[in-house]
């Protein structure tokens, strides 16, 4: 597992995605309160990249079809998605943002 610098976090505003790309592919970072969050950037119904939806509370929502993943452990929460995404832990150094990447 690799630690992966993605973003400085005034770069990361509460409510709103950012993507990043890395050696996992597509990853969208946001912020809840003082935490981050980071997951997979593409819908497992249709590959649709979620950071063209929205955060609703825990949840990111496809802007495709609806359907809805919680960001801190990626489990899906509407259909039509069937699939979890991938979630991957966030570190703070600073104002730098890592991730933990495979």
């Amino acid at each position: 597992m690799s630690r992966l610098k993605v973003a400085s976090l005034s770069q990361i505003k509460e409510g709103e995605m950012i993507a990043v790309d890395t050696p996992a592919g597509s990853i969208a970072v946001t912020r809840i309160g003082n935490e981050i969050c980071a997951f997979q950037n593409v819908c497992t119904h249709d590959d649709n990249p979620l950071d063209d939806g929205k955060i609703e509370g825990e949840e990111v929502i496809c802007p495709r079809h609806g359907a809805r993943f919680n960001i801190r452990t990626g489990a899906v929460c509407r259909m039509p998605a069937t699939s979890d995404i991938e979630v991957y832990p966030a570190h703070l150094s600073g104002e730098d943002v890592f991730l933990d990447i495979d």
